[in-house]
């Protein structure tokens, strides 16, 4: 499922963070604040706050920055990942981001969450009116290519190491 982010769920929220390498959470948007990452209650606030802003198509979005819904994907009021969806790509989604972000807490990973929350993800953009969206993954992430295929992706090519697909919508 993917659950809005919420301080309701912050002692999930920071067991998963603490799960993956430091510094390296793809979609969790923590890249968002300008200040080291930390799993705080007062950093999750902050960081909630700031993609709920990053969210709001009626207020102009921060230099360099597209409009996003960002995402945690639960199971049970467990968080056990992001999602972010971009609603429009700049030149560097266009070349590595995609519109489409996502990562699952090793312990939940090869049990279909992923799968799930990129196609909930799908549903959403539809929503939004996009015809088609990029989808991305690290060169030699076979199976998160595996999960962009089993949605519809089709590989356009590989570019700085990440494997580019398209998935019409």
């Amino acid at each position: 499922m993917l659950t809005r982010p919420s301080l309701d769920l912050y002692d999930s929220w920071a067991g998963c963070v603490a799960e993956f390498e430091p510094g390296h959470i793809p979609a969790a948007a923590m890249w968002l604040l300008d200040r080291e990452p930390e799993v705080s209650r007062e950093y999750c606030a902050a960081l909630i706050k700031t993609v709920e802003a990053v969210a709001d198509t009626n207020q102009p979005s921060p230099d360099g920055i597209v409009h996003a819904d960002s995402y945690w994907v639960t199971e049970d009021q467990v968080v056990i990942g992001f999602l972010q969806l971009r609603h429009t790509l700049n030149d560097y989604l266009m070349e590595e981001g995609g519109h489409i972000g996502y990562s699952i807490r090793p312990t939940y990973r090869r049990r279909g969450h992923a799968t799930h929350g990129l196609g909930l993800a799908l549903d959403r953009a539809r929503e939004l009116g996009l015809d088609r969206v990029l989808v991305t993954c690290d060169g030699d992430n076979l199976i998160s290519a595996k999960t962009i295929e089993s949605q519809g992706g089709v590989l356009e090519d590989i570019r700085t190491d990440k494997r580019r697909y398209w998935i019409t919508l």
